[in-house]
């Protein structure tokens, strides 16, 4: 007699849960109750920031039972990533799903709150949106909201399809409450600059801006569709965009080719790579079109 489909969707699931445990691992670094980690690398983990209290001695329980410890390699608390590197041991990477979550989608969270194995939860992927500020001074590029029910030591741990390829990383370490999931394209971006530079930059240029819309008679100027960008009011002193030019009333309308609408956009373009680095920015003065070079400081 055939299966039917609970049964088969049961063992799917089972069998995804199992796939991706042996990238999860124990991540014992505080005081409470250890959390979970998420194989990148022979010798990476990626976890939750909030999870990590110390930067040394940290043990480490891999999917296959070796314990071993690790070491902070770079954190960033601003979207709550720490990437661990292993002392010793070779460790089982995990595999990314090859289509990005979508709404309605069921998943698992993944966990390895203890040595007693991975704990799973199962649900149903609600919401993909961003940008979006963490409240920690970051800013998420995308992330996932589900309804799965978020265990104590989940953070940390992979949300996984039915495959057992990774969506993302879960984290509650967020003010929002709850928690939620960051993309694993996001992630594992910031996972590598954590392991090659130990921290994440983000710019600074020392205004202050609202919102506007562009005159009609200045669009034109603009070479794309754009219909907001970021009134200058204030420039603190000896500030980076003062220095570079930028004058109160300019309306900032682009930071290096990409259009500036609202707030939460500059943020996003100020991190990483342009800082300390010399950033064409387009600005409308007097209604005309202007670009003025910035050195973007660091925050």
């Amino acid at each position: 007699m055939s299966k039917n489909i609970f049964t088969e969707l049961s063992e799917a699931m089972a069998n995804a849960a199992e796939q991706a445990g042996k990238s999860t691992v124990l991540v014992d670094a505080r005081r409470r109750i250890p959390a979970s980690g998420i194989v990148i690398a022979k010798d990476l983990i990626l976890t939750a920031d909030h999870v990590v209290e110390r930067d040394e001695d940290i043990k480490i329980l891999l999917g296959d039972g070796t314990e071993t410890t690790a070491r902070v390699a770079g954190r960033d608390s601003g979207t709550d990533l720490a990437v661990l590197k292993l002392a010793s041991a070779s460790a089982i990477p995990a595999e990314i799903a090859k289509t990005p979550a979508r709404v309605g989608q069921f998943a698992l969270a993944i966990g390895r709150p203890s040595k007693n194995g991975i704990v799973s939860s199962f649900g149903i992927i609600n919401a993909v949106g961003g940008p979006v500020r963490t409240g920690r001074g970051g800013m998420l590029e995308k992330y996932i909201k589900s309804d799965i029910v978020s265990y104590p030591g989940f953070s940390g741990g992979p949300l996984i399809n039915g495959e057992g390829q990774v969506y993302g990383i879960n984290t509650s370490g967020f003010r929002s409450g709850g928690a939620i999931t960051i993309p694993a394209e996001v992630a594992w971006k910031i996972a590598e600059t954590l392991a090659k530079h130990g921290k994440i930059k983000r710019g600074y240029l020392g205004i202050r801006s609202q919102t506007v819309n562009i005159p009609a008679d200045s669009k034109h100027q603009l070479s794309r569709e754009q219909e907001t960008g970021l009134l200058i009011v204030g420039l603190e002193a000896e500030s980076p965009a003062g220095k570079g030019g930028i004058i109160v009333g300019d309306i900032l309308v682009g930071v290096a080719g990409q259009p500036i609408e609202h707030h939460d956009e500059l943020f996003s373009r100020l991190g990483g790579d342009v800082v300390g680095k010399s950033t064409p920015m387009d600005v409308l003065r007097g209604g005309m079109l202007q670009v003025v070079n910035v050195v973007v400081g660091e925050r």
